[in-house]
């Protein structure tokens, strides 16, 4: 069941992607009187699961869901259809039109990306608001996970102040930035300082695996004793918070775990909390510092509560909702662009955490959520609108980069060079599509 939810989301959402992407091709194309002789999502190698030819165009659906796509007469594009472009052009053809309308019809697409994007933020601060944990709400600092950022000089309860200068206002802000991040301002027990990271940082902590990295510390909160557990008698309770252990305040489930690991094979007298109230247990710890529970997951409803900690919540009228939408899509833009900047650093070694549809596949989560569906698909629709703006023949900002070039300089690049372009940016795209890919498998295989 869960893989049928994730499923349906991921083809829901890559659909919705590509019918708007190539409709905004299609729409300034049929305004200026082009021919649009194919509609296509997904793509239709060797045969269609569906089509239907509906005036001058056929409408149709592929079987291989790697994109779409629509084919417009007299255009090199990916049909490679080197025999229409040997014949005389046609009033009606993509290649007798005005520069500046052949512009708009190639920057149709990422224009509907962007603008889809922008309406899906506008629309879910409108229906879901905001809730947000201010930064300066986080008084006990972070819980860092991982060996790498420890060896780079980041510690559990730091307080992550700036990166790069940018002052950090919400705990959501913080991994992205940190890891992107140069410069890390810090406070540690009350003393500000700064920690510059390794430029190679990302690479560190693709290679070394590691499933943490930076988050909220915890409370110790018991979901079940197993009957299997070696405290099974002990008194422990689904529900308990453990505080503290011989007489040492543990609020937080790090400060628990070292505690157990300082006291493998041996009996503590723990702290619990129970509703209003205070009780001792003695719990045994095995060899490995366990005690033999599952642990619950606490929701920002339940750490606030406890009192761990106080989040923000913000609902917009109608008119509030546009600014903070155009804001959002900014901001994830700028983000977008700082990541594609490092994965084409091959210093940063970001390129190692580039994913292909499995990746994609594996952000949808595994409940129906509206909220988190759409969330995901404007952020791959800003995804997609950066990545076909890049200036690769084959991509529309390729067909964008030729065209400015004859708009300013007053010639027209020639169609054997632009056959040989469109191959050539063609082998760079199945290179890509394959290393991505090809990452996914070596990641499902190896790690």
């Amino acid at each position: 069941m869960e893989f049928v939810i994730k499923i349906s989301q991921f083809l829901l959402s890559l659909s919705l992607l590509i019918i708007l992407h190539e409709l905004g091709h299609f729409i300034p194309a049929k305004l200026f009187k082009t021919r649009v002789e194919k509609f296509y999502l997904f793509f239709d190698v060797k045969f269609s699961l569906f089509k239907k030819k509906i005036g001058e165009t056929v409408y149709g659906i592929g079987w291989l869901p790697l994109g779409g796509y629509v084919k417009i007469s007299g255009m090199i594009d990916e049909s490679m259809d080197t025999e229409q472009m040997a014949q005389e052009p046609q009033p009606w053809e993509f290649r007798s039109k005005p520069a500046w309308q052949r512009l708009i019809i190639m920057l149709g697409g990422v224009t509907v990306n962007f603008l889809l994007a922008i309406l899906i933020y506008i629309g879910m601060s409108y229906f879901y608001g905001d809730t947000f944990l201010p930064s300066e709400n986080i008084k006990d600092g972070l819980l860092v996970e991982s060996t790498v950022a420890n060896k780079a000089g980041l510690l559990t309860g730091d307080k992550i102040i700036a990166v790069d200068g940018d002052k950090i206002e919400k705990f959501s802000e913080i991994s992205e930035k940190v890891l992107f991040g140069h410069q890390i301002e810090i406070e540690r027990n009350g003393n500000v300082s700064t920690i510059n990271m390794p430029e190679d940082f990302l690479s560190q902590l693709m290679d070394a695996k590691e499933k943490g990295f930076i988050s909220l510390r915890q409370p110790f909160i018991v979901n079940k004793v197993p009957d299997t557990s070696y405290n099974v008698n002990s008194g422990l309770k689904k529900g308990d918070i453990i505080v503290g252990m011989n007489g040492n305040q543990t609020k937080y489930l790090d400060q628990v775990k070292t505690v157990l690991d300082a006291h493998k094979g041996q009996q503590v007298t723990a702290t619990i909390k129970r509703a209003n109230s205070e009780i001792t247990l003695p719990l045994s710890i095995n060899e490995n510092g366990k005690i033999g529970v599952e642990l619950a997951g606490a929701t920002p409803e339940t750490l606030e509560a406890l009192g761990y900690y106080k989040f923000d919540v913000k609902d917009y009228g109608f008119f509030e909702s546009f600014p903070v939408g155009l804001n959002k899509a900014k901001d994830k833009l700028v983000s977008y662009w700082d990541q594609l900047g490092a994965i084409f650093s091959p210093s940063t070694g970001a390129y190692k955490g580039v994913g292909g549809f499995k990746a994609i596949y594996d952000i949808f989560p595994s409940t129906w959520s509206w909220e988190y569906f759409w969330s995901i698909t404007a952020f791959l629709s800003i995804m997609l609108g950066v990545l076909n703006l890049l200036p690769i023949p084959a991509l529309d900002g390729g067909h964008v980069m030729f065209l400015l070039y004859e708009m300013i300089s007053g010639r027209k690049p020639g169609d054997k060079f632009m056959e040989y372009a469109q191959m050539v940016g063609f082998f760079i795209l199945i290179a890509l599509v394959l290393f991505a890919n090809g990452n996914d498998v070596y990641k499902a295989l190896f790690e």
